[in-house]
């Protein structure tokens, strides 16, 4: 349940990227929050509008649901959302909401690469989060951390791509709803699939 409150955001801002005229500047969500709106961006200031709207409700229903907490990885996620995709409604700039994803991938490779030296345990990030589920060696679980941190840079540069390189941003709505998913289930079936043989047993 809690895993699929986490896609709502996703959705509705794909949904409202899709399908918002980009020179409409009397959206509902733009009168809303007072805003003008841009040139001919509208449908990603609408989309950023809804995202920080749904990305509240969630994180206060999973708040609620988590026992009055959240998790590190939700506040970074909620604070960065709210910050890069405010700043990008009150420039009416679409330019902030696209680098939250760069950067947001980029602090997620840092706290893994520098979990094993600053970490109270000092255990990589990775042995917490899958110590229950493989049966590794600290070399192992070193080599696993480092891998999940190239993904996260992997997945920085991807987001940089398709929002600033490739064909003027053209699929980076596409890519920043389904493609980055699309990686991480990947590399973690093919992370499944080559430590099949460390999995713990039942017991």
């Amino acid at each position: 349940m809690k895993a699929l409150l986490d896609f709502v955001p996703l959705i509705i801002f794909f949904y409202l990227y899709k399908t918002v005229d980009a020179k409409d500047t009397n959206h509902p969500l733009l009168q809303l929050i007072g805003s003008a709106g841009g040139v001919d961006n509208n449908n990603i200031l609408v989309a950023t509008t809804g995202l920080i709207i749904s990305m509240l409700v969630v994180y206060g229903a999973l708040f609620v649901i988590q026992k009055f907490r959240l998790d590190k990885q939700q506040w970074i996620v909620l604070f960065m959302t709210v910050i890069f995709g405010g700043i990008t409604l009150m420039l009416s700039d679409d330019f902030y909401i696209r680098l939250k994803a760069v950067l947001l991938n980029l602090v997620f490779a840092g706290a893994f690469l520098l979990s094993p030296w600053f970490s109270k345990d000092r255990k990589p990030l990775i042995q917490r989060l899958f110590g229950p589920v493989f049966n590794l060696t600290e070399k192992g679980w070193m080599k696993l951390n480092v891998a999940w941190a190239i993904m996260f840079m992997v997945m920085s540069f991807l987001h940089c791509f398709f929002a600033y390189l490739w064909m003027d941003g053209k699929y980076w709505g596409e890519f920043t709803a389904f493609g980055d998913m699309i990686v991480m289930f990947s590399f973690i079936i093919v992370q499944f699939i080559v430590l099949r043989k460390y999995f713990k047993s039942s017991e």
